[in-house]
C-alpha cells in the first residue's frame, strides 16, 4: 500500500476542526484514556508529529537518529498536557504541518527512518492510526463511522493479532476476512474500533461469546540493544 500522506493531511485537518472551539476547561477533562485527560491526548498528538518530524529531516541528511531518548516522550506529555486550548491548537497546526512538510521530501520509502525499530511498513501509518483513533478518545464527537475502509482494513490488518487463534473476522460491508476459525461479524468500521479497544458504533456479534482480545501488538517491534563488551 502506498504511504497515505494525502490521508494523514487529511487527517490533520480533522483535528484542527474538532479542537477549533475547545475551551481550556475542556482540555482538563477526562479522555476516553484512562488517566489521561484531552490535554494529555493532544500533547501526545502534537510531539508525535514533533519527534517524527525529526527523524525524517535527520534522515534526510543520512543521520539516523531515535524518536525520544529513554522517558523523554511520557515526560513531554505530562509537561505539555496542561497547556491551554489555544497552544494546544497552535502545536497541533505547527507539528502537523512540520512533520508534512518533511514527508513531503521523502522519495525512497524503503529505507528505515529509525534505527531502533524494525518497521515493515513506512511511520506515516503509525501517524494515520494515532489520529483517528486517538481523535475518538477525545470524545469530541468523532466516531469510527468517519473512518474510511482503506483505513478501516489496514487497521484490522495491523491488530489482528490481538485475536485469538481460533477465532476470525469478517466484514459485512466489504468482502473481507481475516484468519479462520470462530467468526466475529460486522462493519468493517466496527471491527476495527472493537479491535482497537474502542467502543464501536455497532457491537459486533458472534455465535460464541466476543473472545477476549490480546495484547496490542508490539509494532514496530523494537531492535535489542546491542550488549555492552
Amino acid at each position: 500500500m502506498k504511504p497515505p500522506t494525502d490521508a494523514v493531511a487529511q487527517a490533520h485537518r480533522r483535528l484542527l476542526q474538532v479542537i477549533a472551539h475547545l475551551t481550556d476547561a475542556q482540555v482538563a477533562e477526562p479522555s476516553l484514556l484512562p488517566g489521561w485527560t484531552r490535554g494529555h491526548v493532544l500533547a501526545h498528538l502534537a510531539d508525535a508529529a514533533r519527534a517524527r518530524s525529526r527523524v525524517v529531516e535527520h534522515a534526510s541528511r543520512g543521520e539516523l537518529v531515535d524518536m525520544w531518548a529513554p522517558g523523554e516522550r511520557d515526560a513531554i506529555i505530562e509537561a505539555t498536557a496542561c497547556r491551554r486550548a489555544a497552544e494546544h491548537r497552535a502545536a497541533t497546526a505547527e507539528h502537523s504541518d512540520r512533520l508534512e512538510r518533511a514527508w513531503a521530501g521523502v522519495e525512497d520509502w524503503s529505507p528505515p527512518t529509525d534505527p531502533a525499530v524494525v518497521d515493515p511498513v513506512p511511520a506515516v501509518f503509525t501517524r494515520w492510526r494515532e489520529l483517528w483513533i486517538h481523535m475518538i478518545d477525545l470524545d469530541l464527537g468523532v466516531r469510527p463511522t468517519e473512518w474510511s475502509v482503506e483505513f478501516s482494513c489496514h487497521t484490522i490488518d495491523i491488530l489482528q493479532p490481538r485475536l485469538p487463534d481460533d477465532v476470525s473476522v469478517r466484514a459485512t460491508d466489504v468482502q473481507r476476512t481475516w484468519g479462520s476459525g470462530t467468526e466475529v461479524t460486522g462493519g468493517v468500521r466496527d471491527l476495527a474500533a472493537w479491535l482497537a479497544g474502542r467502543v464501536p458504533d455497532e457491537l459486533p456479534v458472534s455465535a460464541a461469546p466476543l473472545p477476549v482480545l490480546g495484547p496490542w501488538p508490539a509494532y514496530p517491534a523494537r531492535r535489542a540493544a546491542p550488549s555492552q563488551s
